[in-house]
């Protein structure tokens, strides 16, 4: 009798030892337990600690309350100024009621991976491609916004939304090296206009203040060839004062009149013109009449040849009779 007394006994306690251990549940600092009895859910959420739940009715489902880092796979799109890229991101969100992320969705984490794809693809063509390379913040904060308006019905609070890295093709990234080469060259010369305007202000200034002092001129010319000197050159270039030259000029002006006045005093005499002879007094042989043409009358003002002045003609030969 003792016996089976004592076989009871072992056995009760075997069978309550087994029910504490299936009803003991500890639930840790960072999650939260959600019971479901007989299929409905408890209101109250269990904290954490330890915890008791009825084996076979109750069903205890523990919730990680910590903040998730998803990674967003990347994804292709083409921009609002018909560009292909390819945008990758990073997702920050964490549950912040435990019953909701049981009851409303299957799996949360899915949910959130799948919504923050579809989001990142439509962020992507409502945008363009300076807003992608230069304006994430306000992408991040779009893309954040979309996310967290279906998330808030699972009981899932999105933290952050970054969006990591824009792949473009190569061509795109060659046109815009080009693009930041010429803005670079573009801003280069305009500070270097800049310069030359400030430089030559200040050039003006200080010439203007040598103007009044010529021998500040001198000093500043004797600075420049110290300056050359120093460089260790086998050729000095020293400059000529332009004003030394203008005043050699004027001087020797004066010596350059006086010299040409005795040269137009002491000019010779020009001898006169020999007289022309009249055209009657040429040789016939020079001057010989067409035939069919009539002799040309004397003109009016030529001057009569008198029988002295004229020139003395050479006997005819006569002609031999032929007997």
């Amino acid at each position: 009798m003792v016996q089976e007394l004592v076989i009871a006994m072992v056995g009760a306690a075997s069978a309550g030892a087994l029910y504490l251990a299936a009803a003991a549940k500890v639930v840790k600092q960072y999650e939260r337990g959600v019971v479901l009895r007989l299929g409905r859910l408890r209101n109250d959420v269990r904290g954490p600690g330890f915890t008791m739940v009825i084996p076979g009715v109750e069903r205890l489902r523990k919730v990680n309350m910590q903040i998730v880092t998803m990674p967003v796979p990347a994804q292709d799109g083409i921009t609002r100024d018909n560009v292909t890229v390819r945008v990758d991101a990073v997702i920050y969100f964490k549950v912040v009621d435990a019953a909701s992320a049981v009851i409303q969705v299957e799996d949360y984490r899915f949910a959130v991976s799948q919504m923050a794809q579809t989001s990142l693809r439509s962020i992507i063509g409502k945008s363009d491609l300076d807003d992608l390379l230069s304006n994430r913040e306000k992408l991040n904060q779009g893309l954040e916004l979309m996310i967290d308006s279906p998330a808030v019905g699972w009981g899932v609070q999105i933290d952050r939304v970054e969006i990591k890295d824009v792949s473009l093709p190569e061509t795109m990234k060659r046109s815009m090296a080009r693009q930041a080469e010429a803005d670079r060259e573009r801003r280069a010369r305009v500070i270097n206009a800049d310069a030359e305007l400030q430089a030559s202000k200040k050039l003006a200034e200080a010439a203007k203040e040598m103007s009044s002092q010529p021998a500040a001129l001198q000093l500043r010319l004797l600075q420049t060839v110290v300056a050359v000197a120093a460089e260790k050159n086998s050729t000095l270039v020293l400059p000529f004062p332009v004003e030394l030259l203008r005043f050699l000029e004027r001087a020797q002006q004066p010596a350059q009149k006086q010299v040409t006045q005795p040269q137009q005093a002491v000019r010779p005499p020009q001898r006169p013109a020999p007289p022309q002879r009249p055209a009657q007094a040429q040789r016939p042989a020079q001057a010989q009449p067409q035939p069919s043409a009539a002799p040309a009358p004397p003109p009016a003002s030529a001057p009569a040849v008198s029988a002295a002045t004229a020139p003395a003609r050479p006997p005819r030969p006569k002609p031999l009779a032929r007997h």
